[in-house]
């Protein structure tokens, strides 16, 4: 049986805009299994951005737990946590979060080098996984904004992490573009056998994955 992989529990964060007091997430569990496809949607403001920076680890909960493969997140010290996330976790966001000065393969290495490992050979096979193996020294600007979020891809998945955080991944993108996008994220994350949490408003995308979760008012609907 496949045992839960992220565990949370009432989950409860509110912001502040001048004297009002927004509450985003309103009390929210959830399981997610080893290798599962789990796709958050709802409208724009529901809570579902925020939800998945606090199940990663990003954004600390005002009150509620998480914990990852058994380890409770936001208890460790900041350090141990972003070592957590570095060995642990890859991120795709919406907005590809590429250093322009540095080349396609150099951007993968990044999270390598991080750890103190460079994982040139990694970085490599995982551009080409991408389908990006004849672009590995290009400058972002010299690529299309579907090769630079397949870049970006090939950068969550370099340190062979065990679960996959997606933002609106095909949010900047033409409808085509998005979804060669998911379905390469899915077959990757498939066959590798990921987990894998995306984000999108796109509830047509979000019926490809394995599991959907509907965030509506900071609740699961």
């Amino acid at each position: 049986m496949t045992q839960p992989q992220l565990v949370a529990n009432d989950l409860r964060r509110s912001f502040r805009i001048g004297s009002r007091r927004i509450e985003v997430l309103r009390g929210i569990s959830l399981v997610v299994k080893q290798g599962e496809a789990v796709f958050l949607c709802g409208a724009s403001g529901a809570g579902k951005t925020t939800l998945l920076y606090t199940l990663a680890g990003l954004e600390r909960p005002e009150s509620g737990t998480v914990e990852f493969e058994g380890r409770r997140l936001y208890s460790g010290s900041a350090s141990s946590q972003a070592q957590l996330r570095n060995r642990k976790m890859g991120f795709v966001f919406q907005g590809y979060f590429l250093l322009p000065e540095l080349t396609a393969l150099e951007n993968v290495m990044l999270p390598g080098m991080i750890s103190g490992k460079r994982k040139q050979a990694a970085a490599e096979a995982s551009l080409s996984d991408v389908g990006l193996a004849e672009r590995l020294h290009h400058l972002p600007a010299e690529l299309s904004g579907g090769e630079q979020q397949r870049v970006a891809i090939a950068r969550a998945l370099t340190n062979d992490p065990d679960i996959i955080f997606a933002d609106e991944p095909t949010g900047n993108l033409d409808s085509k573009t998005g979804d060669a996008i998911i379905d390469l994220l899915l077959e990757l994350a498939r066959g590798r056998k990921k987990t894998l949490l995306v984000v999108t408003h796109d509830s047509r995308l979000a019926e490809l994955g394995d599991r959907q979760l509907r965030i509506v008012d900071g609740l699961l609907a």
